[in-house]
């Protein structure tokens, strides 16, 4: 019997969980890092633990401080949720050791699944379609470099621990294999502690399609139907639907019933996510459709399962746990309408998706018109230690279109400030008329990333608001006896538009009281930020002085983008480089970000090496033109 539940995670899974237990009556305990003390999920839980510092191989990661804290709280099971320890079986068998319930499944389909390279071999056992490629032994670059000549390009580099799109690498030509490699496997080493890698061959027009299964300690495994993940960013998710658009029932039941042969040949029990990869060349087909591994977790995108079938995952991942049979038969679970999720990132697309941290001084979800699962909330901060997911809008209705314009419709009210997020480049993939069509694979955004990443300009409706803000906040506050003359003019009638600016770029907009504004922020620095479809415009009544003594991106310095750690040094003082050669690595928010040469050069100075934390801004090396 299961009384009270631990959540090993932070953020909006441990919210997510939060909320399902404490429906069905039961207690609950967080655990938390020195970074998130005044996080929501702290506040939330019926008790809370400080686990360790900001890192979280220093918190998160140590099982230790996770068991001891629940033993010490009275909680009898731990949950998991997704990342940091939800797929490592030494924690689960530790879970058990201790006398907790562990919520998720059995430490060996853990390790069954957990290496790609033993996993595809199982599953080719057990009569599941797999991908061809290299899975062997032999990890030697020059093994790696002839297996990947032998399958042909493009190639895909895959760690064998891997997962969440982390050491990965699609590669072109035989030219750039062995740089590749070195990437995956030193991303792959710092995710996983593993360097392995398998290969694969590249499927040109590829879909992303997993089953949700489900089993239970009677041997009972089910399926909740399909999602399709397509729509992706460097093998990250970023939009996800169920049912998978153009499915055809021989093709589900096709996939479908290899996903549960894959999760008995395991004796699976709990919540699990079978991953596909589909030729969509012509179409979703029966035998075009491969086995690429299996999550033996809850997913990030669950909630579009839930909202397909009315089942509480988490739910039924507690009951299970507690021995209970699963509480639908296959033929009882129903698939009805259409459901798509967006995964709202704090990261700045117009500025190549890098992430964007600090304070979250404003921050309004569209809650009113689809659930949001977040473990942020304005006053809060985005820390660069985690990933920079900072919420989930789901969207649900009778129809795939219905689902889309209703999640289009969501991103687009997203207003965050001063954080950068993803939110008008969502809006965006969904309002595409080859989305809309249902016309998709993984490539969909790459083939497009300058329409979609773009940042458009103002609409006359957002101009207008600015303007009106600065009137009436004008009007509030005479403090001279010019102030409120907006448009004022000698001899003439007044103007009827302000000239603002966007950067250099100048706008006139339109003063009309039919443009109240809703919100739009007036800060201390003079800056108007705007909220509209999505894009956050900080604009201002003056364009910016320049700085004489400073270059733009051409005066050589390689600044710092963000607070990351260096993990890669390529050059060193002296050295030629050309336009595009990549000088260093910096990895932050989990994820590596490499910096290139803005110009044929050489190297005049270096002020970092590898291991060294910087802070954004700061110059990391100088190039001279030659």
């Amino acid at each position: 019997m299961i009384t009270s539940i631990l959540v090993a995670n932070r953020g909006e899974i441990a919210c997510r969980v939060f909320r399902t237990a404490q429906a069905m009556g039961l207690a609950t305990v967080a655990v938390y890092s020195e970074a998130d003390a005044d996080a929501p999920h702290v506040r939330m839980a019926d008790q809370a633990v400080l686990i360790g510092p900001a890192p979280a191989r220093e918190s998160y990661l140590v099982g230790e401080k996770i068991i001891d804290a629940a033993l010490a709280t009275g909680a009898d099971a731990i949950h998991p949720g997704y990342g940091f320890l939800s797929e490592n079986a030494e924690f689960a068998e530790a879970v058990a050791a201790a006398g907790l319930t562990w919520i998720g499944p059995p430490p060996a389909a853990i390790r069954a699944m957990g290496l790609k390279d033993a996993a595809k071999s199982l599953m080719a056992n057990a009569g599941v379609p797999v991908t061809p490629g290299y899975l062997g032994e032999d990890q030697s670059p020059a093994r790696l470099q002839a297996e990947a000549d032998k399958i042909g390009y493009p190639v895909l580099i895959k760690a064998v621990a891997g997962g969440g799109g982390k050491g990965m690498r699609k590669v072109d030509d035989a030219a750039a294999f062995a740089a590749a490699l070195t990437s995956c496997q030193r991303e792959a080493a710092a995710s996983f502690g593993d360097d392995r890698v398998l290969l694969e061959t590249y499927v040109t027009r590829p879909r992303h399609i997993e089953v949700q299964v489900f089993g239970d300690s009677l041997g009972q495994v089910v399926h909740l139907y399909e999602r399709d993940c397509s729509l992706q960013r460097r093998h990250q998710k970023v939009i996800e639907e169920a049912p998978a658009p153009g499915m055809s029932e021989a093709a589900r039941a096709a996939v479908t019933q290899a996903a549960v042969r894959a999760a008995q040949a395991v004796g699976y029990v709990g919540a699990g996510t079978v991953e596909f990869i589909a030729d969509a060349s012509a179409g979703l087909q029966p035998d075009r459709i491969w086995f690429m591994e299996m999550n033996t977790r809850l997913q990030v995108e669950h909630p579009v399962t839930e909202a397909v079938t009315g089942v509480d995952l988490v739910e039924w991942q507690i009951r299970v746990a507690a021995g209970e049979p699963l509480p639908l038969a296959q033929d009882d679970i129903e698939l009805t309408g259409h459901a798509m999720e967006a995964r709202l990132y704090a990261e700045n697309p117009a500025g190549g998706f890098l992430p964007s941290i600090g304070s979250l001084e404003h921050f309004k979800l569209p809650e009113d018109l689809v659930r949001v699962d977040t473990g942020v909330e304005e006053g809060g901060e985005v820390s660069p230690f985690y990933d920079p997911m900072i919420a989930k809008l789901i969207a649900h209705a009778a129809t795939r279109e219905g689902a889309s314009d209703l999640l289009a419709e969501a991103c687009s009210e997203v207003e965050v400030w001063p954080v950068k997020t993803n939110a008008g480049f969502l809006a965006r993939c969904l309002d595409h008329p080859d989305f809309i069509e249902g016309d998709v694979d993984t490539g969909f955004i790459e083939a497009r990333i300058e329409a979609l990443a773009a940042q458009p300009a103002p609409s006359e409706h957002a101009l207008a608001s600015a303007a009106m803000a600065v009137t009436l906040d004008e009007a509030d506050a005479p403090a001279d006896p010019w102030d409120g003359l907006t448009g004022f003019r000698l001899n003439a009638p007044p103007a009827a538009a302000m000239r603002l600016y966007l950067g250099d770029q100048g706008f006139d907009a339109p003063l009309s009281s039919d443009d109240l504004p809703g919100d739009v922020l007036l800060t201390d620095d003079g800056e108007i930020v705007v909220f509209d479809a999505g894009e956050t415009f900080v604009l201002t009544l003056r364009p910016p002085v320049k700085d004489a003594a400073h270059g733009g991106g051409g005066d050589g310095a390689i600044a710092s983008p963000m607070p990351g750690k260096v993990v890669a040094v390529a050059v060193s003082v002296g050295d030629k480089v050309v336009r595009g050669q990549a000088l260093l690595t910096l990895e932050a928010m989990k994820m590596e970000h490499a910096l290139s040469a803005p110009f044929d050069g050489q190297v005049e100075s270096l002020s970092v090496s590898v291991g060294d934390q910087v802070s954004e801004g700061v110059t990391l090396a100088r190039l001279i033109p030659t």
